[in-house]
């Protein structure tokens, strides 16, 4: 046997190896959250809104809600987020230094004026421009904050320092939420009285499509344009099967940034958003976990399977590349953070599973099958190749690929069931059907650039261009 057949064996089996590593997780992951999802939907069964929506002893929550040249949706999102059916509540809207018309537009649809706040800085951010609020009893839950651009991070650092209440819902101002979605995502807080809630998530869906009337989402459609259906069924297999199962295991490392729950108290003492990565939402949680473990205090991040928050995905390869190299970079920042935690047992499940987890299959799939793909070429060349083999392997993880992505749609069919019709169902399965030669090779390639642009020491965000959403016509 020659040297390049060995190296040729080695790498296959270890790439075979790894294969089945993963598909076992996702095995594992889509078993274990049938338990999760079935013991939520029964008490979510004996649960009545009403009383903890009128109730005085809910929860108090402030809502911060960063903006950013959103002119295009920022008036229907904030009357979104002000119809929200909720007691102890204010709506904090940060204008991070916008350049297009997003601040005239509040001042001009919600009659503001510029109000003598004091902020303290509990944390550091940049300067804050100005403080406004409405002279319409009808806003008075309202607040805009004016202040000089600083990325995500600091605009919500300043929604912190503003924020009076006992928990912050940090959600993406493009965002629009159901009407029940601050009473359910604020449930687990009161629910565990012997282990702390530090924070809780809920699922985010697709919007594209789907109609908007006066901030509210009226009629849920599925996404016309291929992007966004196929981001429809990744969020679905995300949310549904992925994160209810780390939330099961306590072990979740990720509440979205788009719509989250966090105990105030403790993102303060944690120092507040890092401004110093992209991927500031799974990082603070991260670090949130770590604080509570070094403090040896028993806690928890819950997860809800309710369909709570509806966004606008990319609908172009543009947006969403930047998009996912983002993830990908913050994915990787938080990583090196908190590497004291891998394979650290002093943290427990953190550091054994929910860590090692996130670097060997978040972290390094995409590095992984991307090397695969220029191993493939390179034996193809040397006539190394095994075809029968390769053929049978690339089969088997087409077919489990497919049938886990129809796996998650039969969830989504027996719990919430969005989208109802024959068609809609058909048209994901096709989808599913299609991600593997379309989207998934793109996501791979953006992760990859995102791991060269983080070498390359590159830090920004990318400019995320919004369509807007579809308006109600009579």
């Amino acid at each position: 046997m020659s040297w390049q057949e060995i190296v040729r064996d080695v790498f296959t089996y270890g790439l075979l190896i790894y294969s089945i590593l993963l598909l076992s997780c996702y095995m594992f992951i889509g078993a274990y959250s049938i338990g999760e999802i079935r013991n939520y939907l029964r008490k979510n069964s004996f649960t009545d809104y009403r009383v903890l929506a009128s109730s005085t002893q809910a929860p108090s929550i402030s809502i911060l809600a960063p903006a950013y040249n959103e002119g295009a949706n920022i008036i229907e999102n904030v009357r979104s987020l002000l119809s929200i059916n909720y007691n102890n509540l204010e709506v904090i809207i940060i204008n991070d230094g916008s350049k297009d018309d997003s601040l005239a537009k509040l001042i001009s649809a919600y009659d503001l004026y510029k109000s003598d706040f004091f902020v303290n800085k509990r944390i550091a951010t940049k300067d804050v421009l100005g403080v406004y609020k409405s002279r319409k009893a009808v806003y008075k839950k309202l607040i805009v904050v004016d202040k000089q651009n600083g990325g995500k991070a600091d605009a919500l650092n300043v929604g912190v320092n503003i924020s009076q209440n006992n928990y912050i819902v940090c959600i993406d101002v493009d965002c629009i939420l159901e009407q029940d979605a601050l009473l359910k995502l604020a449930k687990p807080f009161l629910e565990d009285t012997q282990t702390k809630v530090i924070a809780t998530g809920g699922v985010i869906r697709i919007a594209n499509s789907c109609i908007v009337e006066n901030g509210r989402l009226v009629k849920v459609n599925l996404p016309k344009q291929f992007l966004p259906r196929v981001q429809t069924l990744e969020y679905i297999r995300a949310f549904l099967l992925g994160r209810m199962a780390w939330s099961r295991l306590n072990g979740l490392l990720l509440i979205s940034g788009a719509f989250g729950a966090f105990d105030r108290d403790i993102v303060i003492k944690c120092g507040g958003y890092n401004h110093n990565t992209v991927g500031e939402d799974m990082e603070l949680v991260v670090r949130m976990r770590r604080y509570m473990e070094e403090q040896k205090v028993p806690y928890k991040v819950s997860f809800i399977p309710d369909p709570l928050c509806w966004t606008e995905a990319p609908a172009s390869f543009k947006i969403l590349g930047r998009q996912r190299n983002r993830w990908t970079r913050g994915t990787i920042e938080t990583l090196q953070i908190h590497k004291v935690m891998f394979f650290n047992p002093k943290y427990g499940r953190l550091g054994m599973i929910s860590y090692p987890y996130w670097f060997f299959f978040e972290f390094l799939a995409p590095i992984v099958e991307f090397l695969g793909l220029l191993s493939f070429v390179i034996f193809v060349l040397l006539g190394l190749i095994h075809w029968s083999f390769f053929i049978g392997l690339l089969l088997f993880i087409f077919s489990f690929g497919f049938l886990y992505s129809v796996f998650a749609i039969l969830m989504e069919v027996l719990t919430y069931n969005q989208y109802k019709s024959n068609k809609d169902l058909l048209m994901l399965i096709v989808t599913a059907f299609l991600e593997p030669f379309i989207f998934h090779p793109f996501v791979v390639w953006s992760a990859i650039k995102g791991n060269i642009d983080l070498l390359r020491k590159k830090n920004s965000w990318g400019e995320m261009t919004r369509q807007g959403f579809t308006k109600k016509t009579n």
